[in-house]
């Protein structure tokens, strides 16, 4: 047997880490500017959720003002009006989850099977270019589709009915524009990433599948979704790390007072009594509560789609 020599195989490691290291230098600085984003916008920040847990005031400062450990979420919790937000907030995100997100994947399968190449191109482009806009302009569209006295679909309501119906007044048909909203503006982007996935796909498993005599739903069906399952469920998993959160915009744009009811979820309690009252002891608070639900459910969405072999970790 012949001996090895240590010393020349830890040169040669080192090395090699070093050449490894000279190639990569330009992907490594331009990775910099990630880093310092994170740490500057995303870490740095972590320190100020210690509010949370004080009698926060400008005078004071935050660690000058006085500490109140869990005070600030005892009074959350008992506090009436709260239950509601979080009830709401969970409602309406789930909606958008459960009814939304398999609108993406069937547009995408739909774009797929179109073999009109100009006709793909522009359901695509139409079906994209509501990601772009801003949800005031999302609100004022929504605003002139269905306002009871001057909405598109209230003339026809009461050309058939005699009376117009109070879409955004009442709480069911507002939790329907809500959900319908939120489907219409982002199922045009989302569609791209299952697009990407579709890409991947074997082509000779279609043509096995159509010579066993598979139709196209069955091709759909077996060889389609099974193709792009793994990112089905990474989309599904950052969706649930999502369901404590709905859009500020979206809900601040669209919600009035006679819905209150049902549209007042934590973005908007926060902004209106986090920095709008002053009290930004309880944001901080229900912030925080908000991220550490939303940190669990992505670790238990994670553990589930182990057990089939797809979790991301």
């Amino acid at each position: 047997m012949t001996p090895t020599n240590p010393g020349k195989d830890l040169n040669a490691g080192s090395l090699h880490r070093k050449r490894r290291f000279n190639q990569n230098k330009p992907l490594i600085v331009m990775f910099i500017p990630v880093i310092l984003f994170y740490v500057v916008f995303k870490f740095i920040p972590l320190g100020g959720t210690i509010i949370a847990f004080k009698d926060y005031n400008f005078s004071d400062g935050i660690w000058g003002s006085a500490w109140v450990g869990l005070d600030n979420f005892k009074y959350l919790f008992t506090n009436y009006q709260m239950t509601q937000v979080v009830r709401n907030t969970l409602m309406l995100s789930l909606l958008n989850v459960v009814i939304g997100f398999p609108f993406p994947i069937i547009l995408a399968i739909l774009l797929n099977e179109v073999r009109k190449k100009w006709f793909k191109s522009a359901v695509q482009t139409f079906v994209f270019i509501p990601h772009f806009l801003n949800w005031v302009i999302v609100g004022g569209l929504v605003v002139m589709v269905f306002s009871q006295e001057t909405g598109i679909v209230n003339h026809f309501v009461k050309f058939f009915t005699g009376e117009p119906y109070p879409f955004l007044f009442n709480e069911s048909s507002w939790i329907a524009i809500f959900v319908g909203s939120t489907i219409w503006k982002g199922a045009g982007f989302a569609a791209i990433i299952y697009l990407a996935a579709l890409t991947t796909i074997d082509p000779s498993l279609y043509e096995a599948a159509n010579i066993d005599g598979a139709n196209k739903f069955r091709q759909i069906w077996h060889v389609t979704l099974p193709g792009i399952r793994t990112t089905i469920i990474l989309i599904f998993i950052i969706n649930i790390g999502h369901v404590m959160e709905v859009g500020f915009d979206q809900a601040y744009v669209l919600q009035n007072p006679v819905v209150k009811n049902v549209s007042e979820v934590i973005q908007t309690w926060n902004f209106k009594v986090g920095l709008g009252a002053g009290q930004f002891s309880y944001g901080a608070a229900l912030g925080l509560f908000e991220s550490v639900i939303g940190f669990i459910l992505v670790i238990t969405a994670n553990r589930i789609a182990r057990k089939f072999k797809q979790g991301l970790w």
